[in-house]
């Protein structure tokens, strides 16, 4: 079976840099919050045009440590997607807060914002979208919902490095954008490893604190924190991705434009909103013969995966919300019809060819 996505190529073409950023990092023999982990910092507020960024451990902390310092806590209500990655929900959870799900709109798989005031109580205190796949959520329209409500808005950019919205990229809309760094994300580390945005210094110090132990220095504690700091080599790795997401993220566009031609006659193809750069973390097709189509795939040696097949209110864990079957068809019907097909930069395109033959056969035949 071919690899969904081959990092080595990447890899192999940036090694030379790599070894020397990390020869430079073992040097110093400063490995914890460094001078590589200021430099990513400062290139990546820069690159969004906000005030603060903040290097922490995950993508999961920087949802968290987000949530936790603009105030969300115990009781509190976070409206959110129930089609993304479960840390979204996890992450709400461990502030204490409760996650209320809002359908999804049939064609981006964005949180459906026509449908957010209808979830607005009394204990509704944030936002929480997610820019799935790479295709940026309606932030203008969340954000003026937010205003009217005084709600706080927490981004989860972590498919989204790079995208935008009328030349605004994801994350600096809201009170904070949170990125993971996960391996396979469109700027990724060799590890683990989130940022966190935002315009608030007062808020960014907060968070500095949250992410080292509550400390800001000197062994004075002022309040319960965590470990979450970003790791000075994985800093250093995303320095020399970092120079290249813009020349990464138009390869990802131009892979998607060979799969479009190829398959809009026969399957859903992702959606491009006319103000949207979408960055395609994922490339998701949609087909009421999506199992039948991943088996053609995997008969052949070709990968796919289900993004995301349970979403996220009836998945087992969060059981105690009581959510049942139906409770939200969109998300419902879209997790029993998408299918990720391979989409990196280095991705070859004969392969793609082959992927789109089995497709089309498997749907027409």
């Amino acid at each position: 079976m071919k690899p969904m996505i081959d990092l080595r190529k990447q890899y192999l073409e940036i090694k030379d840099e790599i070894s020397v950023i990390l020869d430079d990092i073992l040097r110093s023999s400063q490995y914890i919050l460094g001078r590589k982990v200021s430099e990513l910092e400062e290139n990546i507020r820069a690159y969004h045009a906000v005030e603060e960024a903040i290097g922490v451990a995950s993508g999961t902390d920087a949802i968290h440590l987000s949530l936790k310092a603009v105030g969300i806590g115990e009781g509190d209500e976070v409206i959110t997607t129930p089609f993304t990655f479960f840390a979204t929900a996890e992450a709400v959870l461990y502030t204490g807060a409760k996650p209320v799900f809002v359908d999804i709109e049939p064609e981006t798989y964005n949180i459906d914002v026509s449908l957010i005031e209808k979830k607005i109580t009394k204990k509704t205190k944030a936002i929480l979208p997610v820019h799935i796949f790479g295709h940026p959520a309606d932030m203008n329209a969340i954000m003026d919902i937010a205003r009217e409500y005084n709600l706080k808005v927490i981004e989860d950019c972590a498919q989204s490095f790079g995208a935008s919205l009328n030349g605004r990229k994801t994350g600096s809309f809201g009170d904070a954008g949170c990125f993971s760094f996960y391996p396979s994300k469109n700027l990724g580390a060799y590890g683990d490893g989130g940022m966190i945005i935002l315009h608030d210094k007062k808020v960014a110090n907060d968070i500095r604190k949250f992410r080292n132990h509550g400390s800001s220095g000197g062994y004075r504690h002022e309040c319960l924190g965590y470990n979450s700091r970003l790791d000075e080599i994985q800093a250093g790795i995303l320095l020399v991705k970092f120079k290249r997401i813009d020349e990464y993220n138009r390869m990802r566009r131009d892979k998607a434009s060979i799969y479009n031609s190829l398959l809009s006659d026969v399957v859903g193809c992702p959606v491009e909103k006319s103000e949207a750069f979408h960055v395609y973390h994922q490339y998701t097709i949609r087909s009421d013969k999506r199992d039948f189509i991943r088996q053609k795939l995997s008969d052949s040696g070709l990968p796919s995966v289900v993004y995301y097949p349970i979403p996220l209110h009836l998945q087992e864990a969060l059981r105690f919300m009581e959510h049942r079957e139906g409770d939200f068809p969109v998300a419902e019907r879209v997790s029993r019809e998408v299918l990720s097909l391979p989409i990196y930069p280095e991705l070859d395109e004969d392969d793609m060819r082959a992927t789109c033959e089995i497709i089309i056969r498997a749907v027409t035949q």
